[in-house]
């Protein structure tokens, strides 16, 4: 097995590189990110880390942190809820912020609003309690979705809203049309309907059609599209596809800062979310003698309290960064690495001709992100733990992710646990300890392990983990 003082052959990667930049000519319009890599990320070299969790958080630039700190330092900046000089200079640069996350996502500022919460969980928690779903409404989402949009069903549920899962098909793991279609014919025309998907899987790396925004519009659907996987490699141009909310986390996209994320909003549809509670920084005018208020009509009306406003700078040159290298520059890269990444993992073979790792999503590029999820398995084809495969990287310092991945439909779907085994455990988790509960499936995982890349994702890197995986060749349990 290798190790943190082995080195990685020079000649064999030189010649590994060759093959691939033939295999993909398009890789070399993207030397840009070379360069940028050895200045402003110069750290993950330095310290000899190979970082494959673009989806877990997306990596910052020096000079993104340079930036932000001259701000602070020059100004004197204050609560934005006021109207002394401190509080307009900063209300100012919130603005700024505002109407440029518009401009990234080309989406014209008489059509969308922009929301600024903690991250996509707070977009999609705002979404949730404030929808009006009522009996005989429905919310229908697909089996692929994060966890913050499987909590939706929660406030759906509890106002007598039907909720309506569509399933997947394996082993792409793409969603099954079919239903989907089925799905949206059940739109009540006199209450409301709320349609939820991801762009992109965090779990399979899957793109689901953004065509579908318009299809479900046209059957009496609002389409709330999670983009947060999406977003970081891919141009979403909110001027050709128009969902009615779109949840994002900024440090998704660049790294930095964390805490901070939006609700993007159609303004023909804002007005159907109604808060269940007020808040200060939502209120134009409240009373206690007289129990009543005034929301602030806008954005300022859903953020809660005091938005993260020294934060909110930051956004702007994050996104100016990302502007400068360009969206498509950082699609084509990852997407060239991700071809070569997993047609490499799966090549791998045991010695008996068993292969060493299962592959939960697309095998080739075609609707699909810079994800990659797999299983490692031996010559029995025994599954190797997969929080064993991620200690195993962090002695490598290759930085990948194992778990489910907050997306338990696709886990279920891929890994092969059904329903009644699902329900088994449900029956009597108050009496078992977190610990006890993972192991009542005998003999079948609770996860995966995810390699995902980004911005400065090299072939050096992707290069790296194949070795690393070679390391399970003929290795047992």
């Amino acid at each position: 097995m290798l190790n943190q003082s082995a080195q990685i052959s020079l000649d064999n990667l030189e010649t590994a590189f060759d093959a691939f930049r033939t295999a993909h000519p398009e890789f070399d319009a993207t030397s840009q990110l070379d360069d940028l890599r050895s200045t402003d990320y110069a750290r993950l070299d330095k310290l000899g880390h190979a970082y494959l969790d673009y989806t877990g958080g997306g990596l910052y630039a020096e000079s993104q942190l340079h930036k932000h700190i001259d701000l602070l330092s020059t100004h004197v900046f204050g609560n934005p809820h006021s109207s002394n000089l401190t509080s307009l200079a900063m209300t100012e640069l919130v603005e700024s912020a505002r109407a440029y996350v518009l401009d990234f996502f080309n989406a014209s500022p008489d059509e969308y609003v922009v929301i600024f919460t903690q991250n996509a969980t707070g977009a999609l928690k705002l979404v949730g309690e404030s929808y009006p779903f009522g009996p005989d409404g429905n919310y229908l989402l697909t089996y692929d979705n994060h966890n913050s949009v499987n909590g939706i069903r929660e406030f759906a549920h509890a106002r007598g809203a039907r909720v309506t899962y569509i399933p997947l098909i394996p082993p792409d793991l793409r969603t099954d049309v079919e239903k989907l279609r089925q799905g949206w014919a059940l739109a009540n025309p006199s209450m409301h309907n709320l349609f939820a998907y991801p762009a992109q899987s965090n779990f399979s790396g899957v793109q689901h059609p953004l065509e579908w925004i318009a299809e479900a519009q046209d059957k009496g659907w609002d389409v709330l599209l999670d983009a947060a996987a999406f977003a970081p490699t891919n141009r979403l141009d909110l001027s050709r596809w128009k969902p009615d909310f779109v949840d994002l986390s900024f440090y998704k996209i660049f790294g930095y800062p964390t805490g901070t994320g939006a609700l993007i909003a159609r303004r023909d549809k804002v007005h159907k979310l109604h808060r269940p509670w007020y808040a200060g920084g939502t209120l134009s005018f409240s009373t206690v003698q007289g129990e009543g208020y005034y929301l602030t009509p806008g954005a300022a009306g859903f953020e809660d309290g005091t938005v993260n406003y020294l934060s909110l700078p930051a956004v702007e040159i994050g996104l100016r960064h990302i502007d400068s290298i360009g969206i498509e520059t950082i699609h084509t890269r990852v997407s060239a690495l991700t071809s070569w990444l997993i047609e490499n993992l799966m090549a791998l073979r045991h010695s008996n001709g068993k292969p060493v790792i299962r592959l939960y999503g697309p095998p080739d590029n075609m609707l699909r992100g810079a994800t990659i999820e797999v299983n490692y398995y031996d010559p029995d084809n025994t599954l190797f733990d997969c929080y064993r495969v991620e200690e195993m990287a962090n002695q490598e310092k290759i930085s990948l992710r194992a778990g489910c991945h907050c997306n338990p439909g696709a886990r279920e779907i891929s890994l092969g646990l059904t329903e009644n085994e699902l329900v088994a455990c449900f029956r009597d988790k108050d009496r078992m300890t977190l610990e006890q509960f993972y192991h009542v499936i005998d003999g079948k995982t609770t996860g995966a392990v995810r390699a995902s890349l980004g911005i400065v994702s090299t072939f050096a890197d992707v290069y790296r983990y194949v070795q690393f995986a070679k390391t399970f060749i003929d290795k047992h349990v």
